[in-house]
């Protein structure tokens, strides 16, 4: 058996399990966004007075962080009398972050877990061991009224890397090429696991952004197997007991596929899809109106450090907005005192409040029709954040702050090699 169909056996109280096998799975941990009251409404709908498990549901608000129309308010209002009236303590309000980036910073992530949440990139928490899923307000207000859900158990593929990055290239640039190569739907209802030599030095952010992005392969859930890494990332932030499982030695996967990612350049998302991937350099030059550092993505500490290097001492350019969204409260606190937000600021980037912001096109930094922008944000179809008639492309950290630094599509690479500033 692999990793994610013992965590599906175990959830599910089954000795051994098969692909396409239907399980009714109790779930460690059930989030719920501000995107989605119609959880509340389905809940009540139901019959549900109650909710199963209060200590194991968590509201955040992060996608109108904080509310900017009458609307929002009100959903969001709803939620939080929601949680008091249920005794659901875990209510992350408005000043806190992305649900992906929040969880973690508060130790609600650990390998092992069933983790379900309103959000298709729920994928990301893979990158802890844990199976992490998305599904719609009817499947998780199920989990409010039951503790369980149905999955269906996934063939798995595995995606091994090799391989040392080069200078200026990231997570975000392997992940939009192996996109690139495999296409939108390669992975549709498939567990994709990350393993190989590359991934052992990567950091903890560097794996999230690599999950994450899974989902715009089609994936129903990621994984990489727990090292010291995770652990040592945890070791200040879990306080539950948790195992960590392990593939068998003799697991079949559906598929194996094999990159090296030591001659990947930068990469490049083109509009308006996810697989419509081009090599950074063959663009350079595009005028670009909106630089966008962010995201569940692209938007920790790490991120805003890389884009902090590239911009000190220099401004961005007058062409060109720079706005920059931290992932979580965590995250924002962990620049201001790693003294990269004074950097940005002093260079000329917008901050806004920690959260999804214009990732969805609906708050803090939409565009205007005939806008370019350039985001470490994971989509780019048309109007994705802003008018129809815009548009984005996705790249990493590096390659947003380059571009908010000359007003154009840039190569970091270079950037980066006259700092001196090899990726650590």
């Amino acid at each position: 058996m692999h990793a994610i169909e013992k965590i599906l056996a175990r959830a599910s109280g089954q000795k051994s399990i098969s692909t396409g096998q239907i399980l009714n799975c109790r779930v460690d941990l059930a989030e719920v966004n501000d995107l989605y009251p119609q959880t509340i409404f389905s809940f009540q709908e139901m019959g549900g007075k109650k909710v199963h498990s209060p200590d194991k549901i968590t509201f955040i608000l992060d996608h109108y962080a904080p509310a900017s129309s009458i609307q929002q308010a009100e959903n969001q209002k709803l939620m939080r009398e929601f949680c008091r009236d249920q005794g659901i303590d875990l209510l992350f309000d408005v000043d806190s972050g992305v649900c992906h980036q929040v969880m973690v910073d508060n130790g609600l992530v650990y390998p092992g877990m069933i983790l379900i949440a309103t959000d298709s990139h729920t994928t990301t928490h893979g990158a802890f061991g844990a199976f992490g899923t998305g599904v719609g307000a009817t499947d998780l207000a199920v989990i409010m009224a039951t503790g369980h859900l149905w999955l269906r158990v996934p063939e798995i593929i595995r995606i091994n890397l090799s391989g040392i990055l080069q200078t200026g290239v990231y997570a975000k640039d392997v992940i939009l090429h192996i996109i690139g190569k495999l296409g939108a739907d390669y992975a549709l209802y498939k567990g994709v696991e990350f393993s190989g030599t590359t991934i052992r030095d990567w950091s903890i952010s560097e794996r999230m952004a690599l999950c994450n992005m899974t989902t715009e392969m089609g994936a129903k859930a990621a994984y990489i197997q727990p090292d010291q890494v995770t652990l040592d990332f945890l070791s200040d932030k879990v306080t539950k007991e948790f195992d960590i499982v392990e593939t068998d030695d003799d697991f079949q996967y559906a598929e194996e596929l094999f990159f090296d990612v030591s001659p990947i350049p930068p990469q490049l998302a083109v509009p308006q899809s996810v697989d419509n991937v081009l090599p950074l350099t063959e663009l350079i030059g595009t005028p670009v109106h909106q630089a966008y550092l962010g995201s569940c993505t692209g938007g920790r500490a790490e991120d805003i450090g890389v884009a902090a290097r590239i911009l000190n001492g220099k401004k961005v350019n007058p062409n060109t907005r720079l706005i920059v969204v931290p992932a979580s409260k965590q995250v924002y606190l962990d620049s201001l005192h790693q003294g990269d937000v004074e950097k940005l600021v002093k260079a000329g980037a917008t901050f806004v409040t920690p959260g999804c912001a214009a990732c969805l096109g609906t708050h803090e930094g939409i565009l205007a029709a005939g806008e370019v922008c350039i985001a470490s944000t994971n989509r780019n179809f048309p109007g994705r954040m802003g008018h129809v008639q815009s548009s984005v492309y996705l790249g990493s950290p590096a390659a947003v702050a380059a571009a908010a630094l000359t007003g154009k599509i840039t190569d970091p690479s270079e950037i980066l090699k006259l700092l001196g500033q090899e990726k650590s």
